[in-house]
């Protein structure tokens, strides 16, 4: 859950995009010709996404190896990511949702993946994490959350811990601030960073509930996200304007709460007024026992 600027009718927010591809060993890449096609992907309801090749470029990594898509919930407005090592077929999924757990698990069985680690970024309120019915249904599948979430997890996660799934991995960076539970996770490389609530594209997340603090997610932004590479993409939990990425250059220059300063920031952070999201009362107890609670 996270707050935004301005609130978007339902149309607009059935235009928020579905997924992006991308695996090296299929050689997917965007040249002159592919100007005239659809670019890899597919809206919620897995029709063709049209773009230009250049925007579907810019959203892409690089890292050799690596099978990446972004899925998309459309009633809590959260994106999924799924990665796998393409020689090994070993995947991790980040922020999985109760309502999609069906079309998840489908896809995995579909590309061959081994699904090693289901991990959250925070302890939700907006939606119930799938992480544990996926348990009941993937042998073998871990699920993993901030050690300072508060939630159960069979891998409580810890600053600099590393998500190895077959030669590539993600490394944690605790970022606190929108709960005392919410990390980043970030490629070996460098090149993409899922953040979570934490930092939004051109916004972050709310800090009046759930352990928020603004002083601390300000911290957080600033020494272990924008210290990465500026061209380092960034994948958040939500956007509600149909944005897929940004960048940390981008966000570091345009985001307009992050480029105030402290006094500034949290001035604006107290003032937000948001309304009580319409599921914390069940998204909260159900996600703190790995989804698996009865409501």
């Amino acid at each position: 859950m996270c707050s935004v600027i301005n609130r978007v009718k339902p149309v607009q927010r059935a235009l928020a995009l579905g997924l992006r591809l991308r695996t090296s060993t299929e050689g997917l890449s965007c040249t002159a010709a592919d100007s005239r096609r659809f670019c890899p992907g597919v809206r919620a309801v897995l029709e063709p996404l049209q773009a230009s090749s250049r925007r579907c470029c810019s959203s892409m990594a690089s890292t050799k190896g690596l099978f990446f898509r972004q899925l998309y919930e459309l009633e809590s407005i959260t994106y999924t990511y799924l990665l796998a090592d393409t020689e090994t077929k070993e995947a991790v999924i980040i922020d999985p949702v109760l309502e999609t757990i069906d079309r998840d698990l489908k896809l995995i069985h579909e590309l061959g993946l081994s699904l090693k680690v289901a991990v959250n970024t925070h302890c939700h309120a907006d939606h119930i994490t799938s992480t544990g019915q996926m348990k009941k249904r993937l042998v073998g599948l871990k699920s993993a959350i901030s050690k300072f979430s508060g939630a159960s997890a069979d891998i409580q996660l810890s600053e600099g811990d590393k998500i190895k799934f077959g030669k590539q991995y993600l490394t944690v960076r605790e970022t606190p601030g929108h709960t005392d539970g919410c990390v980043t996770l970030v490629l070996a490389d460098q090149s993409m960073a899922f953040t979570g609530d934490a930092l939004l594209i051109r916004g972050c997340g709310r800090t009046d509930f759930q352990q928020g603090c603004a002083e601390k997610l300000y911290q957080s932004i600033h020494e272990k996200i924008f210290t990465l590479p500026d061209m380092c993409l960034i994948y958040p939990a939500h956007d509600y304007l149909g944005r897929t990425a940004s960048t940390v250059g981008e966000e570091r220059k345009f985001n307009p709460r992050l480029t105030k300063n402290l006094e500034e920031f949290v001035n604006i952070m107290n003032n937000l007024n948001l309304p009580k999201p319409k599921k914390i009362d069940i998204s909260v107890p159900a996600n703190l026992v790995c989804g698996v609670y009865e409501v």
